[in-house]
């Protein structure tokens, strides 16, 4: 019953947010400042996040080639098919999960402890759209980018590591990178990375507009909200792998 209740509660609060704004700079202002954070403030770690992984993906598979007659060309292959269809919009989101969804719930949930949403509803402004709106709309927006980025610089970074080790060179990387690469698996990543972006956004915003206490129910929230925001992007691959591919 508890998750029936959650669920409805859920529903109830996306059509609050999808209802006509009072005012429509307003809103646009929130979005912008939404956006700068959520897609400038991530960039780094992003990044960082993804050198690594296209890093340890090639040195992994050139460690397990051990047959002979397999042409070093796949390791291109394997480091770019595995950036764009799991490593970029999977890890990137479970990475953005912590970041963004924890840093959303939490600043909700401090404006609920602090009164801050009530007194929006007292001045006739609609807090759902006005605070959950522009949040959701902005990681529908930046997230998909910074997925971009993860892809890019994850083969980038598994490049580079093969050709300063030794292990193969550029133009055997490019080669085999060419080789398997399918337009398809792009559009699939980005299915993953706008999906994902939603339950980032909409699952963390509804853990921290619903609070009730004061700063340790605020931080329960916070880890709450992460939680099911990783349930969600790992139980969302697996169905949008069996419906897509």
């Amino acid at each position: 019953m508890k998750f029936f209740f959650h669920f409805g509660r859920y529903l109830l609060m996306l059509r609050q947010m999808l209802s006509k704004p009072e005012n429509g700079r307003m809103y646009w202002e929130e979005t912008v400042r939404q956006m700068a954070s959520i897609g400038l403030g991530s960039v780094g770690i992003v990044a960082f996040v993804a050198v690594f992984m296209g890093g340890v993906s090639a040195v992994q598979t050139v460690y397990q080639l051990v047959a002979p007659y397999i042409s070093l060309t796949v390791v291109g292959s394997i480091v770019t098919n595995s950036s764009i269809l799991e490593l970029g919009p999977s890890v990137t989101s479970l990475v953005l999960a912590g970041k963004i969804g924890s840093n959303i719930a939490s600043e909700l949930g401090y404006m609920r402890s602090s009164e801050q949403i009530d007194a929006l509803e007292i001045m006739g402004v609609n807090p759902v759209a006005y605070l959950v709106g522009p949040k959701v709309l902005a990681c529908l927006t930046m997230i998909p980018l910074l997925v971009v980025v993860s892809i890019s610089t994850a083969i980038a970074g598994g490049m580079v590591i093969c050709q300063l080790t030794g292990l193969i060179t550029y133009d055997q990387f490019i080669e085999g990178a060419r080789s398997s690469f399918l337009a398809y698996d792009v559009f699939f990543a980005m299915c993953k990375a706008f999906t994902f972006a939603f339950f980032i956004s909409s699952v963390s915003a509804y853990h921290g507009y619903h609070v009730q206490g004061g700063a340790l129910e605020v931080g329960r929230a916070s880890t709450k909200a992460v939680v099911y925001c990783c349930i969600l992007i790992l139980s969302g691959d697996y169905i949008l792998a069996e419906l897509l591919l």
